[in-house]
């Protein structure tokens, strides 16, 4: 588990399944990570990154109300991806909890975290070449566009990837 100043990134646990099966049936919130997903489709996302452990998304609770907001976590690159062996950041949460800076907060968290538990020189991060938000948001945690590293994406579309390394 891992805690901040505003969310609790945790395991998933039953009572959070309705929230998140909402948050992957929202197809603006899937758009570019392969579509809207059904509940075996939620099962089966929730399985593969509990099959990642240490790694794995985690829940992103709200801390002041207890809201399941969605889920963020690092998992290992794609093994036909250009960073095979690497290591992955992401987030994935509902639209009402776009704006507020807590996908910043959590991947903030999850890169300390990587600096002091895992051996990795760098952390990567892919999302669709149109998809301003995210982007936006890696480069304000400080990760920069490596051009040589894109490629296409889960969904079939063209994408790009990001990276940063260890601090010094």
């Amino acid at each position: 588990m891992i805690e901040t100043e505003r969310l609790i990134l945790r395991p998933w646990v039953s009572a959070d399944l309705p929230a998140l099966y909402a948050m992957w049936a929202d197809p603006i919130v899937m758009a570019g990570l392969g579509g809207i997903k059904d509940r075996a489709g939620g099962a089966a996302i929730l399985a593969r990154h509990d099959s990642y452990a240490p790694l794995g998304f985690r829940v992103a609770v709200r801390r002041n109300d207890d809201a399941v907001m969605g889920h963020v976590g690092l998992k290992p690159c794609a093994a036909d991806s250009p960073m095979a062996g690497g290591i992955e950041i992401g987030w994935v949460l509902a639209r009402d909890y776009w704006g507020g800076g807590y996908a910043r907060e959590a991947a903030a968290a999850w890169l300390d975290w990587a600096w002091t538990h895992r051996p990795e020189r760098e952390v990567f991060a892919v999302t669709t070449r149109t998809n301003a938000a995210s982007r936006a948001l890696m480069e304000r945690l400080g990760m920069r566009h490596d051009p040589t590293l894109d490629h296409v994406h889960v969904d079939g579309g063209d994408s790009v990837t990001y990276r940063i390394g260890r601090p010094a």
